[in-house]
């Protein structure tokens, strides 16, 4: 039976480079835009897997390595949030993210169903924390276009005497809510339509079917309460105005520019 890993070389290099284009050039034509992203978001990945690829041996071997890996992971992903929602550094993005990640990646290990080891600690923290960095910018993302949509039904529900907080929660709780969509879908159709990462690296790396899958059913219920978490708290940060897409500034007057129009454009000139 051959090995199931994928061979490295120069065909690998053409594939990327391929489908790095075939998305690009798609989203190009089509008018979906995005085309530069893609290409930046491509290199990224491999630049910095293959740097990740390079050091994760050292950070699994230890354990105080393994938590500080966590924590820029954690960093990371609410950068990412809060840049997507509010559009600047938004750093109230790490309290939804942590909240979701952090407790149930403490109670696996409090169970005994991961190991006090860097090697199950990393992978199982970079799934929940990436989980709920997309459910937090979705939840985010959802609800702040919608009280900005609906912002007169805001202000109704402030004249009838609602508080701030639980008159937005009104208008957004409904959008933030189908962030949890995409968790969703992959959790029931999971088996029947994919095999995510998880089965596929347990089923590669020696273990049965049957442990493999019962990882995968752990990795997706685990999702799916870290991104229930995450868009709560998203939704309530947002309710309170702690998260929410930075106001944009009125350009300042240009008083040269404004003297400048209102001369005439042409000055007559006396004939002799």
């Amino acid at each position: 039976m051959g090995s199931a890993t994928l061979v490295l070389g120069p065909r690998l290099g053409i594939a990327l480079a391929v489908l790095t284009l075939v998305a690009a050039g798609t989203a190009a034509a089509t008018g979906l835009g995005y085309s530069r992203q893609i290409v930046v978001a491509s290199v990224r990945a491999i630049l910095q897997l293959a740097a990740v690829s390079l050091v994760i041996a050292a950070v699994v071997a230890s354990l105080p390595l393994a938590a500080t890996f966590v924590l820029v992971m954690l960093a990371i992903a609410a950068l990412t949030s809060g840049r997507r929602i509010t559009g600047r550094r938004g750093w109230w993005a790490a309290a939804p993210i942590a909240a979701g990640a952090v407790p149930i990646i403490a109670g696996l290990i409090a169970g005994g169903l991961v190991p006090p080891r860097g090697i199950a600690i990393v992978p199982m923290a970079g799934i929940l924390i990436g989980g709920a960095m997309t459910a937090t910018s979705l939840a985010g993302r959802r609800a702040t276009d919608e009280l900005a949509q609906r912002w007169g039904e805001y202000e109704a529900a402030l004249a009838l005497g609602f508080l701030p907080r639980d008159a937005a929660m009104l208008v957004i709780q409904p959008a933030a809510a189908q962030a949890l969509i995409p968790a969703l879908d992959q959790t029931r159709t999971v088996g029947l339509v994919t095999l995510p990462g998880a089965y596929v690296g347990v089923l590669l790396g020696g273990a049965s079917p049957l442990a493999a899958g019962a990882t995968q059913v752990l990795v997706l219920v685990g999702l799916l309460a870290a991104e229930a978490i995450a868009v709560a708290a998203t939704a309530e940060l947002v309710a309170r105005g702690l998260l929410r897409r930075a106001p944009a500034r009125p350009r300042r007057p240009n008083p040269l520019r404004t003297l400048t129009r209102r001369l005439p454009k042409r000055v007559p000139l006396d004939r002799p």
